[in-house]
């Protein structure tokens, strides 16, 4: 599950970029980023520690 949140961070992250070069949909790639940096941290706080 974990690396799955990461392939989806990276895609909206890359879409992201490629929006922003682009810029024809300012709203929607922002919104991008705001998901891509929520999986990043959910992904974050999920991962087993080891002692």
């Amino acid at each position: 599950m974990r690396s799955l949140l990461y392939i989806i961070a990276v895609i909206l992250i890359i879409g992201w970029a490629i929006g922003v070069f682009a810029y024809s949909a300012a709203g929607l790639i922002h919104v991008l980023l705001v998901i891509a940096i929520i999986a990043l941290l959910l992904g974050i706080i999920r991962r087993p520690t080891a002692v």
